[in-house]
C-alpha cells in the first residue's frame, strides 16, 4: 500500500476513533456524577475535550498500528483503543451496586448512540446526493469503530465495562469472588487476541449493535 493510501486511512478513522473513545469516557464520568460521585467532574474529566481523555499509546499509537497493519496486509481486522480511564469512586455512588451497572453501561451505550448518529448522517449524505466518497468512508468508519468498541467493552471480563456490569448483577457473594479475577483480566484479553478468539467473543455483541444501527439506515 502506498503512502497516500495509508494517510487516507488514518484521516478517515482519526475523527471517529477520537470521538468514540472521548465520548465513551466522558459518559462514564457524567453518569457517575448523576449518581453522586463528583470525582471525575472535579478533575475536569466530564468533558468532550479530547485532550482531557487522550492516552498517547491507547488513543493514538495502538489504533494507528492496527489500522496500518490492516491496510498494509489488505485484510480487515479489529481496531480498538483506549483513553485515560475516568476515575470513579464507587463508594460515593448512591446505591453503589446498582449504580455501578449504569456507570459501566454508559460507555458502551455512548458508543452505540454514536454509531446510530453516524448511520443517520450516512443516510442524510446519501439522500442529498453528496458525491464525495470521503464522507461516506468517515461515516462507515464511525459506525464500525463504535460498534467494535461497544462490543469489546461489553465482554464480561474485569476491568472491562461488561465485567463491571456482570459484577453489579451478580449476588454479593458471587460478585466478590468474580471481582478477584480483575488483576488477570488484561492477560485474559491479550490471550483472546493472540489466539484469535477475541473476534468470536465479540461477535454476539457486534451483531446486537449492528441490528440496531441497521434500523436507522
Amino acid at each position: 500500500m502506498d503512502t497516500n493510501s495509508i494517510i487516507q486511512t488514518i484521516t478517515v478513522y482519526a475523527i471517529p476513533l477520537i470521538l468514540a473513545i472521548t465520548i465513551h469516557e466522558a459518559a462514564h464520568g457524567y453518569v457517575a456524577r448523576y449518581f453522586g460521585d463528583q470525582t471525575a467532574w472535579m478533575l475536569g474529566r466530564v468533558t468532550l475535550n479530547p485532550m482531557k481523555h487522550i492516552d498517547p499509546v491507547g488513543t493514538i499509537l495502538v489504533p494507528a498500528v492496527m489500522l496500518l497493519g490492516s491496510a498494509v496486509s489488505g485484510l480487515g481486522g479489529i481496531v480498538f483503543g483506549w483513553a485515560k480511564p475516568v476515575p470513579v469512586n464507587f463508594r460515593n455512588l448512591r446505591n453503589p451496586k446498582q449504580a455501578m451497572i449504569w456507570v459501566a453501561a454508559a460507555g458502551p451505550g455512548a458508543n452505540l448512540l454514536q454509531a446510530i448518529i453516524w448511520a443517520i448522517l450516512l443516510k442524510v449524505i446519501y439522500s442529498v446526493g453528496l458525491t464525495e466518497n470521503y464522507f461516506y468512508e468517515v461515516c462507515l468508519a464511525g459506525i464500525n469503530v463504535n460498534i467494535m468498541l461497544m462490543a469489546l467493552n461489553l465482554i464480561p471480563i474485569l476491568p472491562l465495562d461488561g465485567g463491571r456490569i456482570l459484577t453489579g448483577l451478580l449476588p454479593p457473594g458471587l460478585a466478590y469472588k468474580y471481582s478477584r479475577i480483575e488483576p488477570y483480566g488484561m492477560y485474559i484479553l491479550f490471550a483472546l487476541i493472540l489466539t484469535g478468539m477475541l473476534s468470536i467473543v465479540m461477535k454476539p455483541f457486534m451483531h446486537f449493535g449492528l441490528s440496531i444501527v441497521k434500523a436507522f439506515l
